[in-house]
């Protein structure tokens, strides 16, 4: 774990990372925690989706275990425990990223993550060449959700023995992420990092990664949530896919379902391998051109914890969410890892992102022309009064 802290009069900066154990477990969890300054105003987390146009229910398979993600191995209110313990010697933690106040006024953000047993699928795979794209867009879609364009990446490779050609190919995706964070629009580089070869640590072939992405947001443009009020609509960008989240229980279910990686998705047209390991979206360049427009109030980007953690966490106090039912269209991966593993709804919700992997909280007026404006965006749901800052679906 990584943790640094600058602290003076009421402000902090922390960014951690519990990387992603060797990968010698069936099961790792990754627990982040961020200090930032009280602009932040996040506390809360959420999860769950659905289509503008048509209609598309997820529904639990009847054979086999109901498999859960703490039963996979990673425990998301252990997790949030820590997270409650480190804040009481840190007070500040729960956003998306962390803000160091800088002499000019404006801050530095940071966020650090990894991209958790995806790696062991990738080395299944050996689809190696997109693994560094996750890695990048873990880090600046955090980065991103308070309006803040992302300028540096640095990254940490490690491994027992250094294959040179399976580190080039990671390092090529992580170059390529750097480019699709908007290279020319927002600066964003592969500033450097650590390559480490510990003989003993990893099983021979196994490799971890970990990176941080930077930037620079202006005191008076930083979106909080300070400003979001009921009766706001969330609107969602889709994903590709399950991203980097939650594959401790994919591993699960594809052991229970005895199903190849190379065999093709039930319900696909491509093979479960090439839908598992779809590369997270970047959404810097998409968020930064509607944050320009205006009416953007809040943003979650939905990694672990699904809907019903990342949502909550932009919200100011007394406010939940009311997720509209059927109001995206939910992928088809999502619809065979629940019927396979035979996972309940809240389980669902609480663990992948559903086929939505980024919401923003905008005022009715964005709403409209944001809906009017990108083909690919949804009104999902919107906020409402309740104290638990909870998430509703109907």
């Amino acid at each position: 774990m990584i943790l640094g802290a600058c602290t003076g009069l009421s402000c902090y900066l922390a960014v951690a990372s519990a990387k992603p154990n060797p990968i010698k477990s069936n099961g790792s969890s990754a627990i982040r925690h961020d200090l930032c300054c009280p602009i932040g105003g996040y506390s809360g987390v959420l999860s769950m989706s659905m289509s503008k146009r048509g209609k598309n229910t997820v529904f639990a398979g009847a054979g086999g275990a109901s498999l859960t993600y703490r039963g996979a191995g990673v425990d998301i209110d252990a997790g949030s425990e820590l997270v409650r313990r480190i804040a009481k010697m840190a007070p500040g933690i729960g956003g998306f990223g962390g803000f160091l106040p800088l002499d000019d006024g404006s801050y530095l953000v940071a966020s650090m993550d990894g991209v958790g047993t995806k790696l062991m699928l990738a080395l299944e795979t050996g689809i190696l060449d997109t693994i560094g794209i996750d890695l990048v867009a873990m880090s600046v879609n955090d980065v991103v959700t308070s309006g803040t364009k992302p300028l540096g990446f640095l990254d940490y490779y490690s491994t027992g023995h250094l294959d040179v050609d399976v580190a080039e190919k990671v390092i090529k995706g992580i170059v390529d992420g750097c480019k699709q964070s908007g290279c020319k629009q927002s600066d964003c580089a592969l500033l450097g990092g650590e390559t480490a070869e510990m003989p003993g640590l990893y099983r021979e072939g196994d490799f971890d990664l970990c990176g941080c992405a930077v930037g620079i947001a202006k005191k008076d443009s930083v979106i909080d949530g300070k400003n979001i009020i009921a009766g706001d609509i969330l609107i969602g960008l889709p994903s590709s896919g399950v991203h980097s989240n939650g594959f401790s229980l994919v591993r699960s279910v594809l052991e229970q379902s005895g199903l190849s990686l190379k065999g093709k998705l039930p319900g696909g047209d491509i093979t479960i391998a090439e839908a598992l390991m779809a590369p997270t979206v970047i959404y810097v360049k998409q968020v930064l051109d509607l944050v320009s427009k205006g009416g953007v109030k809040g943003i979650a980007h939905i990694t672990g914890g699904g809907f019903t953690e990342n949502i909550p966490r932009v919200f100011p106090e007394g406010l939940g969410a009311l997720i509209y039912k059927d109001s995206w269209e939910v992928p088809i991966v999502f619809k065979w890892l629940q019927e396979a593993g035979n996972i309940q709804d809240s389980e669902m919700r609480r663990t992948f992102n559903m086929g939505i992997g980024m919401v923003l909280v905008v005022s009715p007026e964005a709403a409209n022309r944001i809906l009017d404006d990108v083909e690919k965006a949804y009104r999902i749901g919107e906020v409402i009064s309740d104290n638990d800052k909870g998430i509703t679906y109907g």
